[in-house]
Order: C-alpha cells, then structure tokens, then sequence
C-alpha cells in the first residue's frame, strides 16, 4: 500500500487530473489509473485479474481549492447552453413515447424535436438545463443524439442511492425518492460521470442484459470514487419494470444498507 502511494505520489497529479501508466503490479501495459478527487488520490488496475485499487487524502493547493469551490457543471460548460428553437414543450407529439413507458407528465420533464421528430430528455444539474439528448421517435438514425457539449450525465430522481444505466429512458423510470437513475448516454464513463457519482456513497451498476463486461469495467473504475458498488444482472433493461429486475435492485439496496426485509 504505501509503495504504491509514493508511486502515485511522485506524479504530482493536481486536482481534476488522471494519469495512465503501466501498473506496478501486473505491469499490464497503460492499465493502471491514479487520479486526484478534490484531495482524494484514487488508483485502479483496469486489467483482468489484478485487483490492485487503492486511494488516500492528500493536501490541495491553493488553487486547486479555488477551482474545486466552482460547481463543476460551471467549470466544464465553457458555453452557455440554449435549447434550440426547434425543441418544444408540451407537444402531443411525446404522448405514446411516454405512455409506452409509463412516464408521469408531472415527474418526467420530456420536450420535443419539431425538425427530427425525436423525444427530448432536458439535462439539469444545479437547476439548469446545460444540455439535452434526444431519441428518435422513428426510423432515424443515429437513435440518440446529443444537443450541446456537456458530457456530464442525465439523471432524474432525488434518492441517495445511484443507479448506473445506459438510457435516459431507465434512468427516469428508476429515479425516485429512493433512487437517483444515472444515465452515461455512452459506451464509457467519463471524469464527469465519476466525479458526480462521487457524491454518493452507494451505487449500483444496472447496465443492459448483454453489458456485463462493461458492467465490471464501471464497476472497478468506480471503486475509487464510491464507497460502496455493485453490479446487479438485469434479465431485461429497467425501462421494461421487469418485476423481478425490479424486486432484486430493492434487495441490493437492502443488503448495502443492511435494511431488513423480513
């Protein structure tokens, strides 16, 4: 633990910043990761079979307090977003899309792209829309598009417990008082998508039945950054309220948070 800790700590790695190198214990080629986490240094071996992961505080500087006391929504949107004028509320358009879902109107904000004929999902942090992603409702393709340049996650919910999903559409039907549904929008996670799961201290990765390998991916990139994770096997995407998918994300909370059930 401590050679790894000087290892890391001779990068001189600044707040917000990771490295990659050759891990000092597998020695897989560019597998390993440190980064700084407003003080918190975090590593991670990303190869098969090595498990070596770790994290310790370290002091910031002056400036990397400074910076880290910007909300970083603020920080990563150098551009102010708009929502183009061709998106609209209040559309009829949406209505199947949502009632296909189950989507209440008044919990699930969704809008409308007049010109591609797609379902918008608004992307709030900090109780402003800095982006929005939008599903074709048709043929179209690409099926999701990104509107603006933030990478930062859609999320709806307002519980203390993450749920990691791929789509906007399972991160709402998830999000409630309980949950906060986490969706990456992609293929990978970001340093935005870590930096804004580590505010929470439970997570729980919930990706598409055929994802599992990218389910253990987040899994250990998120170690450093969350304190407890797990992977849960889904038998179909949450969007689809699969009783049993539904029934088994309960129980992962209850075991993380040893809640009886009996």
């Amino acid at each position: 633990m401590n050679n790894i800790f000087n290892i890391v700590s001779d990068l001189n790695i600044r707040d917000g910043e990771t490295r990659r190198m050759d891990c000092p214990s597998c020695y897989g080629v560019k597998t390993f990761t440190a980064t700084n986490n407003m003080g918190k240094l975090m590593w991670n071996c990303y190869k098969a079979g090595c498990d070596l992961s770790g994290g310790a505080r370290v002091r910031l500087s002056v400036d990397d307090i400074r910076n880290s006391l910007a909300p970083h929504a603020q920080r990563q949107q150098k551009e102010e977003f708009f929502l183009p004028e061709f998106i609209v509320s209040h559309s009829n358009e949406v209505k199947p899309f949502r009632d296909q879902y189950g989507l209440d109107e008044d919990e699930v904000e969704l809008m409308y792209d007049v010109r591609d004929h797609r379902v918008v999902f608004p992307i709030c942090h900090s109780g402003k829309i800095i982006d929005a992603t939008g599903r074709a409702l048709g043929k179209r393709l690409p099926k999701w598009k990104r509107y603006g340049k933030s990478d930062l996650p859609y999320v709806h919910g307002c519980g203390t417990v993450a749920v990691v999903v791929e789509d906007c559409v399972s991160a709402a039907v998830v999000g409630s008082n309980v949950y906060v549904g986490v969706a990456v929008l992609g293929t990978s996670l970001s340093e935005s998508h870590k930096r804004y799961l580590s505010q929470f201290s439970t997570a729980i990765i919930a990706l598409d039945p055929d994802a599992t390998p990218k389910a253990m991916k987040f899994f250990k990139e998120l170690r450093g950054y969350v304190d407890s994770v797990r992977v849960m096997n889904l038998q179909d995407d949450l969007k689809y309220r699969n009783p049993t998918d539904l029934e088994n994300l309960d129980q992962h909370r209850s075991i993380m948070y040893g809640i009886r059930t009996d």
